[in-house]
This record gives structure tokens, C-alpha cells and sequence, in this order.
């Protein structure tokens, strides 16, 4: 299965959080999954932590490539597609980010990996 994580998601494989559901962590160990980040969660990160929202371990660029390194996930793009798709979503999240996220799961036919219930409102496949 092709999963894109959320940011929460990513945040919480990273820290080994109890947040993450049993579903999740199972996902996330099997060898059969293909699991992906979106540039948009390093966007996301980048932000958070430049104004002081979030605080990492390492820098960003850092944190980044070494996470992504260890769990094997592949970096997302964000492309035209994905960016033309999120004008076709109804209004039930505002938030940018996860927008972007919900539009790329639709576009690359992947399962989102998010604790966040306003996902449910789109016809993207959740896992949790």
C-alpha cells in the first residue's frame, strides 16, 4: 500500500509517541508499504520552527534527512497536479498544508496516515 503521512504522523514515528495508533504503527513497520512524506511537511516544519511554533532536535534540513533516511520514506514533490487539485476539494479543512496533503493523496492514489478526523470529509482513503 502507498501511504503519505501527515505531519503529526511523521513527528510522532520520530518521537516513538503512544499517539500513534496500533493500525499506524503496524503500517508504518510493514515491508510491504510504501510510505512517503510530502515536501509540504517540510514546508510545514521549516515554518513551525522558524517561528518558534515547534521545537526539533536537530535543524530542520537535518531532522529531515535523517528521519526520512532511517524509516526508508520517500520525499513527495509537490507538482502541478497536486497543486491544480486542491481547487476542486470542498471547503472542509482550510488548513494549507493539509489541503496539499489531502490533494496529493488523491492525485498519486495513496492512503493518507493521519490522526486528523476533518479528513474523513474528503473521498480520500484514511488510515488510522
Amino acid at each position: 500500500m502507498r501511504l503519505l503521512l501527515d505531519t503529526h504522523t511523521f513527528l510522532w514515528l520520530v518521537e516513538g509517541s503512544p499517539h500513534l495508533s496500533a493500525t499506524a504503527q503496524a503500517a508504518l513497520v510493514d515491508p510491504t508499504n510504501e510510505l512517503h512524506l510530502s515536501v509540504a511537511s517540510v514546508w510545514e516544519l521549516a515554518i513551525k520552527t522558524g517561528i518558534k511554533k515547534l521545537t526539533l532536535s536537530d535543524p530542520v534540513a537535518v531532522f529531515v534527512g535523517k528521519w526520512t533516511t532511517t524509516y526508508q520514506l520517500a520525499l513527495l514533490p509537490i507538482d502541478t497536479p497536486h497543486a491544480l487539485a486542491v481547487a476542486g476539494l470542498p471547503d472542509h479543512h482550510r488548513d494549507p498544508f493539509d489541503r496539499i496533503l489531502i490533494a496529493q493523496a488523491l492525485v498519486e492514489r495513496m492512503a493518507l496516515l493521519t490522526a486528523d478526523g476533518k479528513f474523513a470529509a474528503y473521498a480520500v482513503p484514511i488510515l488510522w
